[in-house]
């Protein structure tokens, strides 16, 4: 029993080294855009039925307290960025937005 315990230890490792991650990461699901526009709700604080100007506002409010100028990084901008421009995708379109 031991020598099946080494030996897939042996494997997770060997595994890790040569692809770069766990056997056990292969089996994760893939994210899905439904996934994605869930944690960009929930990174910039709306609910499912946020306008436009809800997002843009949240977005201001995010970006105001992540900018690298008040202890942020570029990396959470980019990604405040990325949640807003995902939800904005995802509106419905009306006639007038532009």
């Amino acid at each position: 029993m031991v020598r099946l315990l080494v030996i897939a230890a042996v494997i997770c490792v060997m595994s890790k080294m040569a692809l770069g991650r766990w056997p056990w990461e292969f089996l994760a699901p893939k994210p899905t855009r439904a996934q994605a526009v869930f944690r960009a709700r929930k990174l910039l604080g709306v609910g499912s039925e946020a306008s436009h100007s809800d997002i843009l506002v949240a977005h201001k409010r995010l970006i105001a307290t992540v900018h690298p100028d008040r202890g942020g990084t570029n990396e959470q901008v980019h990604e405040a960025n990325a949640a807003r421009d995902l939800l904005l995708d995802e509106l419905p379109y009306q006639s007038g937005d532009h």
